[in-house]
């Protein structure tokens, strides 16, 4: 029997138990969103998104005309905070699925990298992966491979109806969010960190360099950094649903993808995912490697992470959780 284990201080050192958890929050057909290539493409482009994800490409490439190694050491440091500990620690491991907690302060600085991104405000976010979990790889699966190999990477996004700002209709995924009125505020305004990260880059590098210095950092931290990072988790979304290893035979296509795994901090060991929604290590073997769950290992040395839940299995007969 597959399982989940608490460990309250350290990562992995605690009993393993026989109670398998899920976090999906399923919905019944009733109350669901309509999401899925046959809903969003019915109702037509999200022209606004197209053009803000056009000019974030156009910025991207401008970037590269302008390179120098402090500005790559700023776009790296955003980077890690925007991917690594927002979507990856935060939106994902904390906030979707629950694997561990943090104090409220710690949770909310963590989220508010997550909107450096431009992925969306949490309760967007995590109620779209939700979604994803309730129905993978089948009708209804924001971004199933199943529909094309390029839907699932980028053109889910850019048709249907925007439902950022829509935190009524998405808190019934993500309830517990609902409930917090920093996530709701985050959700409505979460254009508003990266706008005032831009804003400081621009003045700081022009205060520091002039006019050109302020527009190559804003075009480095802000435009390539976000581009990049858009790339790295929607191939979580395709690549790991198409290609690498599956250790578990789950009932999605979900499989263990080494290269997105680097990509993006371990998110691309998403068979062991999909068995183990709330394990915040996605990384099971020694050779797995999850930076991600290295920053929670992190904060649990420094106090600041508790109750993280581990997948256990056995290697000579893995289940999915539940299983």
């Amino acid at each position: 029997m597959a399982s989940v284990l608490t460990a309250p201080t350290q990562p992995g050192s605690a009993t393993a138990t026989d109670e398998s958890v899920s976090t999906a929050h399923d919905v019944p057909a009733s109350q669901q969103v309509r999401m899925g290539r046959a809903a969003s493409v019915g109702a037509g482009f999200n022209w606004l998104t197209l053009v803000v994800i056009l000019l974030f490409h156009a910025g991207a490439l401008a970037a590269f005309f302008f390179f120098s190694w402090q500005r790559l050491a700023v776009m790296s440091v955003l980077y890690v905070l925007a991917i690594n500990v927002g979507i990856g620690m935060c939106y994902h491991r904390l906030l979707t699925h629950r694997g561990y907690q943090t104090p409220k302060w710690l949770e909310y600085a963590m989220t508010v990298c997550a909107t450096l991104s431009l992925e969306g405000g949490p309760i967007f976010w995590v109620s779209t992966h939700r979604v994803h979990h309730q129905l993978s790889d089948r009708e209804g699966d924001p971004h199933t491979p199943r529909e094309g190999g390029w839907w699932a990477h980028a053109g889910w996004i850019l048709f249907g109806e925007a439902l950022h700002a829509q935190t009524d209709v998405l808190a019934r995924y993500s309830p517990d969010l609902g409930r917090d009125r920093f996530h709701v505020w985050l959700s409505k305004y979460h254009w508003l960190p990266i706008t005032l990260t831009g804003l400081m880059l621009l003045g700081g590098g022009w205060y520091f360099g002039g006019p050109v210095e302020g527009i190559a950092m804003v075009l480095w931290g802000v435009f390539l950094r976000v581009t990049l990072g858009l790339h790295a988790t929607w191939l979580v979304n395709s690549a790991t649903h198409l290609w690498g290893s599956r250790r578990f035979e789950t009932r999605d296509d979900s499989r263990n993808n080494w290269w997105v795994a680097l990509l993006t901090g371990g998110e691309g060991w998403h068979n062991n995912h999909h068995a183990h929604p709330v394990s915040a290590r996605h990384g099971l073997a020694w050779y797995e490697v999850d930076p991600n769950f290295w920053g929670i290992w992190l904060l649990a040395k420094l106090g600041l992470a508790r109750k993280i839940r581990v997948a256990q299995f056995d290697p000579a007969n893995p289940r999915p959780a539940g299983h």
